[in-house]
C-alpha cells in the first residue's frame, strides 16, 4: 500500500493542523511527504484579532486555599468546588459540614486565605486550547491541563462554572465548525449575498434571531432583546474570543479584588500584543460589583469593552442580614451544612469579611426593609416604624447597633469558642470598608452594560425581613408583667435569649421538662419547655427573584444607570442563584451579547 498517488487521481484537500499558543498565535504542523505529492497544503488562517472573555464568579465561587508561612506548611485546600458524586461538591460538603463557629473563624479569615487555582479543570481540547497533537497522550492531557490554569479555570468553582466555560469556548472558538452553525443561528436565504456560491458572504443589515430568544419578553417592562444582525456577525468575526476566568478572595473587600482585576486585565492585553486592545467580562452574583469598581480604575473603561451582569445584587439583599442573625438551615439545609446554619456560625465569617459585608443592603435600597410585625386577628399589623427609614443610614442604624436585639451582629458571637477572636473594633472597620466601596461605586455602570435577573415566582426571595411576634408560654404564678410590645423595639441583646436560630425570645427561659408529667391525652410535653414574655420569629421570604437577590435590587441597574449605560436587560424565570450559566436561555442570551458587544469592540 502507497500514499503515491497518480497522476490522474483527483486533487486531495489536505490542511495542516494547528493549535494557539499562550499569545492566541497559529502554530501549524506538517510532516513531509513523498515529493510526487503535489497537492497544496492549506493553512486555514483564523481571525486576525483577540477579544478575551473573561468569567468573574460570585461570592464563594472561587477556590480558595491556606496562606503559608516562610518555611511553614504547605498551603492546604480550605475552599475548593470540585465535581464529587453526582455533580456535587463533596470534598468541600465533607470539609465544613458541621464544624463550629470557632474554626470558621479561624479559617475562613482574609488575611489567612489566597485564591487557589489548582481546582479541577478539564484534559481535553476546546476551542483555542488545542494542544499540539504529535505529543503523548499523558502528556497530550497535562499540557491542556495547564493551558486551561493559564486561562484562570483552576481558580473557580467546576460545580457551578466548567460547565458553561466549556460551551462558551467551543461556540466562540471551535476551530472546526464555522461560527454562524455553531451558534445555531435562523439562517436564511436572505441573510446571503449570494445562497448557492461555495464560499457565502452575509448580507447586511439583515435580521438573525437566535434559536429560543425569538419574542423573549421583547414587550417586557425591560425593553426585552433585540436581535442580532448580519452587520453584528461580520464586525464580530475579526476576533479570537479566548475565555478566561478570574478568581478572587470572596472575603476580602471587593475594591482590592477590582485592583487585582485590573492587574489581570493589563497582564492579558500584554500576553496577547498588539492584536489586543480591550476585553469583555461576564459576571455572576457580586463578581458584577468587582466588575463596575474595576471599570471606574484609571484606564479600565477603555479597555473593557462592555460588561454583561447576571443576578448581580445592585443594592445588596436582605437576605444577608437575615443570615447573620438565624444562619440558612431554614431556607436550604443541605446548604446551610457549608455556609452555617446558625447565626453564629454564619457571624464568625461574615464579620470579619468586608467582601461579604458589601452584600449587606446599601442606602439605594428600597427604604424600611427590616420590620417589627404583630400577630392581631390573623394577621400582623406594624409594631413600630420600618428601619432604615429614608432620612437613616442602615450602616449606622442596623449594622452598627451595639446593643439592641435587632442590631446586625451580637458582640459575643465575634468571639466564639475555639476560634480566633476579633473586637467590634474590628467589625466596625470591616463594615466602614463596606460603606466606603458602597458610595465609591454609587450608581456606576460600564457605557456598554447588558443585564440579566431573576425574575421567578417559583424562587421566593426576600425583599424585606420581617419579626413576627408572637405570645409566649408564660410559667403559672409569674407576677412579674411582661414586656410591652412598644418595648421591644428599645429591648437590649441582654433582655433576648437568642440561639442562633429562629425564634428568638424576650426574657426567655428554658427548663427541661418532667419526665412525670403527661398531658391528658397521654402524651409528654417536649424535653425542653421554653417560657419567655414573647417570641420573635423571623418570617420566610415575602418576595420573588431567583431565591438570593430579589427582584427589586436585580432590576436595579436600568432604573439607576445614566446615560444609557445599560443598553439591554431583561427579567427571566427558570434558575436560582447559584446556577443562571447552566441554563440554556441565560447561556444563549449571553452569547449574544457577547456578540454584540465584540461588534463593537475596537479593532486597533
Amino acid at each position: 500500500m502507497t500514499d503515491i498517488k497518480s497522476e490522474k487521481d483527483p486533487p486531495t484537500e489536505r490542511v495542516a493542523p494547528f493549535h494557539y499558543d499562550a499569545r492566541g498565535q497559529q502554530c501549524f504542523t506538517w510532516t513531509l511527504t513523498d515529493c510526487k505529492i503535489t497537492d497544496p497544503v492549506q493553512l486555514r488562517i483564523g481571525p486576525d484579532l483577540i477579544l478575551p472573555v473573561i468569567f468573574i464568579p460570585g461570592v464563594m465561587g472561587s477556590n480558595l486555599r491556606s496562606v503559608s508561612e516562610p518555611g511553614g506548611d504547605q498551603p492546604e485546600s480550605v475552599w475548593r468546588l470540585d465535581n464529587g458524586f453526582a455533580g456535587i461538591p463533596t470534598h468541600l460538603l465533607s470539609q465544613w459540614m458541621n464544624q463550629s463557629a470557632g474554626i470558621r473563624q479561624t479559617v475562613l479569615h482574609t488575611d489567612r486565605v489566597e485564591v487557589d487555582d489548582q481546582g479541577a479543570v478539564p484534559d481535553v481540547p476546546l476551542g483555542m486550547v488545542q494542544e499540539n497533537g504529535q505529543l503523548l497522550p499523558a502528556a497530550r492531557k497535562a499540557a491542556l491541563g495547564e493551558r486551561y490554569r493559564e486561562r484562570g479555570w483552576g481558580e473557580v468553582g467546576q460545580t457551578s462554572y466548567e460547565r458553561f466555560l466549556r460551551w462558551l469556548e467551543h461556540v466562540l472558538n471551535s476551530p472546526t465548525v464555522p461560527r454562524h452553525e455553531n451558534y445555531a443561528l435562523e439562517l436564511e436565504d436572505r441573510h446571503w449575498e449570494d445562497p448557492k456560491a461555495t464560499y457565502r458572504r452575509l448580507q447586511p443589515g439583515v435580521d438573525v434571531f437566535m434559536p429560543g430568544l425569538n419574542g423573549l419578553d421583547r414587550n417586557g417592562s425591560d425593553g426585552g432583546v433585540k436581535p442580532l444582525t448580519t452587520d453584528d456577525l461580520l464586525a464580530g468575526a475579526r476576533f479570537n474570543m479566548p475565555v478566561h476566568a478570574f478568581g478572587y478572595n470572596w472575603l476580602e473587600s471587593n475594591a482590592e479584588s477590582a485592583e487585582k482585576l485590573r492587574q489581570r486585565i493589563e497582564t492579558l492585553l500584554d500576553q496577547y500584543g498588539d492584536r489586543c486592545t480591550q476585553v469583555l467580562l461576564v459576571t455572576h452574583s457580586m463578581g458584577g460589583l468587582i466588575a463596575r469598581q474595576c471599570a471606574t480604575l484609571p484606564g479600565m473603561e477603555a479597555a473593557i469593552c462592555g460588561i454583561i451582569h447576571g443576578v448581580m445584587p445592585t443594592n445588596g439583599a436582605p437576605v444577608a442580614y437575615r443570615r447573620c442573625k438565624v444562619g440558612m438551615r431554614d431556607e436550604d439545609y443541605g446548604t446551610s451544612l457549608v455556609i452555617g446554619g446558625s447565626g453564629q456560625e454564619v457571624t464568625a465569617v461574615f464579620a470579619q469579611s468586608p467582601g461579604a459585608l458589601q452584600l449587606l443592603p446599601t442606602r439605594r435600597y428600597s427604604p424600611g426593609w427590616l420590620k417589627l410585625l404583630r400577630e392581631e386577628q390573623s394577621r400582623t399589623v406594624p409594631a413600630m416604624s420600618a428601619v432604615p427609614s429614608p432620612s437613616q443610614c442602615p450602616y449606622e442604624t442596623i449594622y452598627l447597633e451595639r446593643s439592641r436585639w435587632w442590631g446586625l451582629i451580637r458582640e459575643e458571637w465575634l468571639a466564639p469558642k475555639g476560634g480566633t477572636a476579633i473586637e467590634w473594633k474590628d467589625y466596625k472597620q470591616a463594615i466602614g470598608s463596606a460603606r466606603e466601596f458602597h458610595e465609591v461605586l454609587g450608581t456606576y455602570f460600564h457605557p456598554k452594560t447588558y443585564v440579566f435577573y431573576g425574575a421567578d415566582t417559583k424562587f421566593a426571595s426576600f425583599e424585606s425581613i420581617r419579626w413576627t411576634i408572637r405570645p409566649g408560654l408564660r410559667r403559672a404564678h409569674t407576677t412579674q408583667p411582661p414586656f410591652s410590645i412598644e418595648a421591644l423595639l428599645e429591648a437590649r441583646n441582654s433582655d433576648i435569649q437568642h440561639d442562633g436560630r429562629t425564634p428568638l425570645y424576650a426574657r426567655g427561659q428554658s427548663r427541661v421538662a418532667s419526665h412525670s408529667l403527661r398531658y391528658v391525652d397521654g402524651t409528654s410535653p417536649p424535653e425542653k419547655l421554653q417560657y419567655s414574655d414573647w417570641e420573635l420569629h423571623c418570617e420566610m421570604q415575602d418576595g420573588i427573584g431567583d431565591g438570593t437577590v430579589p427582584i427589586s435590587s436585580g432590576r436595579a441597574p436600568l432604573d439607576q444607570a445614566k446615560r444609557c449605560q445599560v443598553k439591554e436587560q431583561l427579567g427571566m424565570r427558570g434558575f436560582e442563584h447559584e446556577g443562571p450559566f447552566r441554563n440554556e436561555l441565560v447561556q444563549l442570551i449571553t452569547l449574544q451579547w457577547i456578540l454584540k458587544l465584540a461588534a463593537q469592540a475596537r479593532k486597533s
